[in-house]
């Protein structure tokens, strides 16, 4: 499947960044937010310093009301500052440390420009510090890297911790159930038409592969220093092994979930 952005809905285009790698999918999905008829946008993760990149995110979006940031991971966030300080704006996310001004952001927050509304959900889990932004008029949400175009979120450890990331599915799963968000626009890979097909399928992922490190560990001495790596030898076997890395930080997570 090719994916190469494009605009969704009345009120959103993804610029695609040029990042592309085993981890980033084919790049980075930079959101142009703005209300039909509006003069300022909102840019959700300007993404990497490349400047045709954002030189493309510029053009769409014009006037710019606020940048805002799905979570601090450098391919969504590294651009965001030198972005906001071209368009002479903001940017509001939960870390303060990649905030550009005084307003931070956080869960149950409404973002408001130019008539459009963007609502914060506090998702965490791939991060401590990752949002997911609902546009209730499209009915769709924009989960960075909670939830993937492709494939399956990495929740790395320490950083990651899959008890709140399970949490955080639960909560989109409730969004999707109530209808009010139909469609996932994703920080990499394609935007998904079925929310809730997707979130469910997470879900029985995640509760399929706990099972199978629940399964794993009962065979492994609990105190060997290698029991990640020896976990994802047993688990991870249709996995490419150049994911492997990124697997043993999902499985110290999913470790530490069990044992507590």
């Amino acid at each position: 499947m090719t994916w190469a952005g494009g605009r969704f809905g009345e009120r959103a285009q993804c610029v695609l960044a040029p990042n592309a790698n085993i981890m980033t999918l084919d790049g980075t999905n930079t959101w142009v937010l703005r209300e039909p008829g509006a003069h300022r946008s909102v840019v959700v993760d300007p993404g990497p310093e490349a400047v045709e990149h954002l030189d493309a995110v510029a053009a769409a979006a014009g006037e710019v009301g606020v940048v805002l940031l799905t979570h601090g991971h450098a391919d969504h966030s590294e651009a965001a500052r030198s972005f906001a300080q071209r368009m002479r704006c903001g940017v509001r996310a939960l870390d303060p440390q990649h905030r550009l001004g005084s307003e931070g952001l956080g869960d149950g927050d409404v973002v408001e420009v130019d008539g459009l509304e963007v609502r914060v959900v506090a998702t965490p889990g791939h991060t401590f510090d990752s949002l997911s932004f609902v546009l209730p008029a499209e009915r769709a949400v924009l989960t960075g890297d909670t939830v993937l175009g492709r494939g399956t979120t990495v929740v790395a450890h320490p950083d990651g911790r899959l008890g709140a990331y399970l949490d955080s599915l639960q909560r989109l799963h409730a969004l999707a159930e109530a209808q009010e968000v139909e469609v996932v626009w994703p920080g990499h890979g394609p935007a998904i038409a079925d929310a809730l097909a997707v979130l469910d399928r997470y879900l029985a992922h995640r509760a399929e592969r706990l099972d199978q490190v629940r399964e794993a560990l009962r065979d492994l001495d609990p105190q060997r220093e290698d029991l990640a790596r020896a976990v994802v030898e047993k688990v991870y076997v249709d996995v490419d092994p150049v994911l492997w890395g990124a697997a043993e930080l999902s499985v110290r997570a999913q470790i530490a979930y069990l044992l507590g």
